[in-house]
């Protein structure tokens, strides 16, 4: 029986390297965010930083191990393989609940996660223990640390408040003094505020990322966190020079430097303070086996109040755990997409929103409005017209593509490292439980909202997102407790077999995940996404939404087909997969549209009959999807009703339809990825053919009808895709006639 805590450390170690992974993949929003969105160095760079940044920061968090062995409960209360039980539950229920994070795309907290997943499964194996005792639940406080779950949720509160709250006034004031034009402005200015920054965040360095480093020790290390204030006034003075002097003599951007230093500072913060949320569980695990091994007792007697003992650390493992996050940072996809989400909900311009308002983010909106209404309506006349001019944004004189643009610029990006540095340090040198995931978002959203990212077009999702995110952080607090009750329970009761199972379910599970997602990023790049034009001349946008055009016949031929097998063989699986494609289509028509404004803003006087050609394009393309979304809609409900399938007649007849609509569509996709325009007046001539032949399907359904029984809703269903295929094929030679006609002109 003894072997079964072998396997368990075994077990454990994977679950471990599983868990760097997920987790990095999570937290690298922490320290990415502000680098990638500003785009003020390029990502491989940004990757180098970062990776340094964690190497050192892995080799110092050996302070914070102790949370793992007896933070949250009491070690001496519990017995060998009662704490075994505890570990293994916290492990499988991490490693799934971070992944789930991660699919959706959505920041949580490593920290909150491991904390109320040590409580779950602490409290369960204390209630099965009080059960078969004397004991009742007045002698809770015996066994738990339920102090630090009030602290965790402390944290939660303040970090989402202090967070928003210092991040938008600083921002504010911040522009106020360099503005938008930040580049124009005197040198003192760049300095001042770049001593000011480099300061805190050098400060951020020495308390928290090096302040439990075992290989960096000494007398500077002691000076610094007792006279703090002379620390900062000092390193402010030597920054300012230094700043000063690379600016006026090098022409250097401090800007940069400063989101590089915040960069490495935020990423060793995070490996020094988070290595103990995934390696520190199976770390204590090994240390208490050690120690039971040594013992020569029997697993369910020796109590384990050697863990409460500090041990000391193994810089070659910690060193290791820093090397897999960093592989992981450079390989995850999972990882760009939480940052992703922190990135496009922070954004400056107008774009796609990937949160739906709701009614909450709306009362929250039209409140601040009010208040601001309010707010502004006492200000002083000349108060207001300074405000405004500090705020005005430089017109853009070149036109780049919406991809390469950076999401906000370099200031705000230096001032989200700032204020986090600053709050992270102040909160560890009062031990505050600040959350850094909640710190880091948090002073991201208070930034945007000062900077007039969320303006009145995109305010009500932007804060249905923030509200979603921060939901999603309570939701981990008690998700994690629930699972992880459950999880020690059943192994408490279910033995080996039970660890056996639990183990091969949650390894599944992952590389279920891991596969689909996998399917889903390479279907997403095969496909290619639309987008915005930036040519101001008709022949340049010609040309350059050939790209567009292919990608969205292509598509939109494989949603078409797709939905007439899915009629054909009542697969609703197939027309829900459909369903998915041509939604997400529609969407990125649809972003095209609403980037309209700026596309047309932007065009030289010479170029302006260029927006209608432009316009009149977005407008077929939509009627295409639009055409094709509704058929596949209405085949979707059909089904999901559990209606009766369409006849072999009906089918047989969709199928030819579907076929000739296939090799259209194909013709068009290599016609425009050749940008061979002439052989458009080929594909031009078979309109009225196809026209005839959806003709003729209607009045062999209306014979149909009439001479034999048939289903209402089967014809109902049957008249309706046929019509909007008339449509599809209409709005498909629109478009065509209109490129051809254009490039006619212009050749």
């Amino acid at each position: 029986m003894d072997n079964i805590y072998l396997i368990m450390l075994i077990a454990l170690a994977i679950l471990a390297i599983a868990d760097l992974v997920v987790g990095v993949s999570n937290d690298a929003v922490n320290f990415l965010n502000s680098a990638i969105g500003s785009k003020a160095v390029s990502f491989k760079t940004i990757m180098i930083v970062a990776s340094v940044g964690i190497a050192f920061g892995a080799l110092s968090s050996s302070g914070m191990m102790e949370v793992a062995r007896k933070g949250i409960f009491v070690p001496e209360k519990f017995y060998f393989d009662e704490i075994m039980i505890i570990f293994m539950a916290v492990m499988l229920t991490d490693i799934l609940l971070l992944d789930f994070f991660n699919t959706l795309g959505l920041p949580t907290s490593t920290t909150v996660s491991i904390v109320f997943e040590l409580l779950g499964a602490a409290f369960c194996m204390t209630f099965i223990k009080l059960s078969g005792s004397s004991d009742t639940l007045l002698h809770l406080g015996e066994y738990i640390n339920s102090d630090k779950a009030i602290e965790i949720i402390m944290g939660i509160l303040l970090s989402v408040v202090i967070a928003f709250s210092v991040g938008a006034l600083v921002q504010f004031f911040t522009r106020l003094l360099i503005t938008f034009n930040f580049d124009k402005r005197p040198t003192w200015n760049a300095a001042i505020f770049s001593g000011i920054s480099t300061a805190a965040i050098t400060y951020f360095i020495i308390i928290k990322g090096l302040k439990s480093a075992d290989f960096i020790q000494g007398a500077y290390l002691d000076w610094a966190n007792t006279n703090v204030l002379a620390f900062l006034g000092l390193s402010f003075v030597v920054w300012f020079i230094v700043s000063y002097i690379l600016i006026q003599t090098f022409k250097l951007n401090v800007y940069v430097m400063i989101i590089v230093l915040g960069t490495f500072a935020l990423a060793m913060a995070f490996a020094g303070n988070d290595l103990v949320n995934f390696i520190g569980v199976p770390m204590a695990a090994y240390n208490s086996y050690e120690i039971w091994q040594a013992s020569g007792e029997a697993a369910n007697t020796f109590t384990m109040e050697s863990l409460a003992q500090k041990v000391p650390t193994q810089p070659l493992l910690l060193l290791s755990a820093g090397i897999v996050m960093i592989l992981t940072l450079f390989f995850s996809k999972k990882a760009r997409r939480v940052v992703k989400t922190s990135v496009d909900l922070s954004r400056q311009d107008e774009g796609q929103e990937r949160f739906k308002a709701n009614a909450l983010s709306r009362s929250l909106v039209r409140g601040a409005m009010t208040l601001n209404k309010g707010f502004t309506a006492i200000l002083p006349h000349g108060v207001k017209k300074h405000i405004e001019h500090k705020f005005t944004k430089p017109k853009i004189t070149t036109r780049v593509a919406a991809i390469d643009m950076p999401a906000f610029d370099l200031v705000r990006a230096a001032v989200n490292l700032m204020i986090a540095s600053v709050l992270i340090s102040a909160a560890t040198s009062l031990k505050l439980p600040l959350s850094t995931t909640y710190v880091t978002f948090m002073v991201a959203m208070g930034t945007s909202l000062a900077d007039r990212a969320w303006g009145s077009e995109s305010a009500v999702y932007r804060v249905a997102g923030v509200l979603n995110v921060i939901g999603g952080w309570f939701m981990t607090a008690i998700s994690a407790f629930t699972a992880a009750a459950v999880m020690a329970f059943i192994l408490y009761k279910g033995g080996s077999i039970a660890l056996f199972l639990l183990f091969a379910t949650a390894i599944a599970i992952l590389v279920r995940n891991y596969m689909n997602h996998k399917k889903r990023s390479e279907a997403e790049a095969e496909e290619g996404r639309l987008m915005r034009a930036v040519s101001n001349s008709i022949q340049g946008i010609i040309n350059e939404s050939t790209t567009n055009i292919a990608s969205a016949f292509k598509r939109g031929s494989k949603v078409y087909v797709g939905t007439i097998e899915g009629l054909a063989k009542v697969d609703l699986g197939k027309l829900k997969k459909s369903k998915k494609g041509i939604a997400k289509l529609n969407a990125e028509v649809e972003e095209l549209r609403n980037s309209l404004y700026y596309f047309i803003k932007n065009l030289d006087e010479t170029h302006v009959q260029a927006s209608r050609f432009y316009i009149d394009v977005l407008g077929y393309l939509q009627d295409v999807t639009q055409s094709i979304d509704f058929v596949t809609t209405s085949s979707y409900n059909h089904l999901n009703n559990n209606h009766k399938g369409l006849k072999f007649t009906q089918l047989k007849d969709l199928k030819e339809i579907e076929e000739k609509l296939d090799k259209l569509f194909s013709r068009i996709e290599d016609t425009f990825k050749a940008k061979n325009f002439d052989d458009l007046l080929f594909i031009l001539e078979e309109k009225q053919n196809l026209l005839d032949s959806v003709s003729q399907k209607i009045e062999k359904q209306v014979e149909r009808t009439r001479a034999a029984d048939s289903s209402p809703k089967n014809t109902m269903l049957y008249f309706s895709i046929l019509q909007e295929t008339e449509d599809l094929i209409k709005a498909t030679m629109n478009l065509l006639e209109h490129y051809y006609i254009e490039h006619k002109k212009h050749m």
